[in-house]
């Protein structure tokens, strides 16, 4: 105070206090002063010592900026949009003859952002190769960095260590095989939602490669047959069927050809049926598959075998001679597996046949149990009248 009148200090009544809002939001900051007379209250954001506003004026160019006030006695200071440039230490000041200030801290979280521009982005290598990924992500705070495949199967990193997830900006992977292929996450991720991901796509290389689950397969005269090969191959391969003459085999009334895609997508399952076998049919058969990595091709022999038995007791298909119990012992012959080669007969009158052999088979087990029984009451009625007669024998014997 001084002498003669009473002039009282104006006095800040509450902190500016720590604030802390997501970029693009608005916000405001308070300064509350309690007998302000004449005079004046000032913004000033103090790390780049700039004046903002004063009194009921914007100072600043910036134009998300404003200032307004409670009667005088709060004084709030606007700000719009805000970005990160925006945090730092603001200073509310009163201009006494010594200056009065205080200070708050605006803090600007960001959500995370991944820059493309130094991600990597979808890669081709060939198979044993290294892959370096990188994914270069921004925010406030920082962003944690981790890894995964889309299919949730686990990274490897090289031939000793797999993991579910995998935490860096950079993920290594050492002579990558095909069972790596597919797409990887880079997932962002701070305080601050959402989190952002990245998918990379990751394409391994390596030429054809082929299993053949028959490679000697035997089929009767009349019937048809479906021949099999399996494929794995990237890029996608070429896929057909020859015979040994290397002429390739077209679909048509004789054939029928068929490329079934499989998962992983690297794979393909490869049919070709012949339909209504004759001697000219039998020999050998190859499929081939051709990449830009290279090519293969493999080779199955087809040879005339028995018709299976249509015997009506069992009802299913029998060996009847030793050749085909021969021809069975063979690992890769279509009846050594048959789950894996089926053969079809294209004769329309089977399910027909197969009704009547099952009434054929149920009328033989009707008549079997009825002579069974004849049988039984046959023994029975003889075995009576070797009793009767063995009686009278001893009565005649008693008599005499």
């Amino acid at each position: 105070m001084s002498t003669g009148s009473s002039v009282l200090e104006p006095e800040f009544v509450k902190e500016i206090g720590n604030i802390t809002v997501p970029a693009g939001r608005s916000v405001k900051l308070a300064c509350t002063v309690k007998d302000l007379g004449t005079f004046k209250v000032a913004w000033m954001l103090f790390d780049q010592s700039a004046i903002l506003t004063v009194h009921n004026h914007v100072i600043t160019r910036n134009p998300r900026i404003s200032v307004s006030h409670d009667k005088h006695r709060t004084w709030y200071l606007h700000i719009n949009d805000v970005q990160e440039e925006d945090k730092g230490r603001y200073m509310c000041q009163i201009n006494t003859a010594t200056a009065k200030t205080q200070y708050g801290y605006l803090h600007v979280v960001v959500p995370p952002n991944i820059d493309d521009s130094q991600s990597s982005s979808d890669t081709i290598v060939r198979e044993g190769a290294d892959v370096t990924l990188t994914c270069k992500a921004s925010g406030s705070p920082p962003p944690s960095i981790r890894w995964k495949r889309d299919d949730n199967n686990k990274i490897s990193i090289n031939k000793t260590l797999s993991v579910n997830e995998w935490v860096g900006s950079t993920l290594e992977m050492t002579r990558i095989s095909r069972l790596d292929m597919g797409n990887y996450l880079c997932i962002a991720s701070n305080s601050v939602p959402p989190s952002v991901s990245k998918q990379i796509k990751v394409s391994v290389d390596f030429p054809p490669m082929l299993w053949i689950p028959h490679q000697l397969v035997g089929v009767p005269l009349g019937y048809s047959i479906t021949l099999e090969c399996h494929t794995e191959a990237h890029p996608t391969s070429l896929n057909y069927w020859t015979r040994d003459d290397s002429a390739m085999i077209y679909e048509g009334r004789k054939y029928k050809v068929v490329s079934t895609p499989e998962k992983p997508s690297y794979k393909t399952n490869m049919t070709l049926t012949i339909v209504d076998i004759d001697k000219s049919d039998y020999g050998s058969y190859k499929c081939v598959a051709k990449n830009p990595r290279g090519e293969t091709e493999g080779t199955i022999r087809l040879y005339e075998s028995t018709p299976p038995s249509t015997s009506p007791n069992p009802v299913t298909t029998e060996l009847p001679n030793k050749e085909w119990e021969s021809s069975a012992e063979l690992n890769n012959s279509v009846y050594g597996n048959p789950s894996s080669l089926t053969i079809h007969n294209d004769k329309k009158k089977g399910n027909k046949l197969q009704s009547n052999l099952n009434e054929i088979g149920k009328s033989e087990q009707k008549a079997n149990d009825e002579d069974k029984k004849h049988k039984m009451d046959w023994s029975s009625r003889n075995g009576k009248l070797q009793l009767l007669n063995s009686l009278n024998t001893r009565l005649l014997l008693l008599t005499n």
